[in-house]
């Protein structure tokens, strides 16, 4: 059982969204964005930002409804131990050492035409 082709394209675009909504939330935060959608091997960081001395990798979950829950629920501890490898990576690939870093989750929901509601986590690994 998987995705329609449109189906999956949607969900794409759904993410992309979110993303983007997700990067200018932080950038209103004061964070700097770094890099978007970072990948290694077969994982990704959504969005890899700097938070004053701190590397923030930040996971993104965006939901257009309630249907499966609030997309908070969507980041598992297996999601976050995936994202801890793709950050050492990022971190290996980019020579960097004696960096403090953390993980944060954004969770976006967008329902109809109303402003999302963006929920920011920090420090969720």
């Amino acid at each position: 059982m998987g995705y329609e082709v449109g189906e999956q394209k949607n969900q794409r675009a759904k993410g992309k969204d979110g993303e983007d909504i997700a990067a200018a939330f932080l950038q209103k935060l004061g964070y700097k964005v770094l890099e978007k959608n970072f990948q290694f091997g077969h994982g990704e960081i959504d969005i890899i930002v700097q938070d004053g001395n701190e590397i923030v990798f930040v996971e993104v979950k965006t939901r257009k409804s309630l249907e499966y829950g609030d997309p908070e629920f969507a980041i598992t501890k297996n999601k976050i131990g995936q994202i801890k490898k793709v950050a050492t990576a990022y971190l290996v690939q980019k020579n960097i050492t004696e960096q403090t870093c953390r993980i944060d989750a954004v969770a976006i929901l967008i329902q109809n035409e109303r402003e999302p509601l963006i929920n920011h986590y920090k420090n969720v690994g």
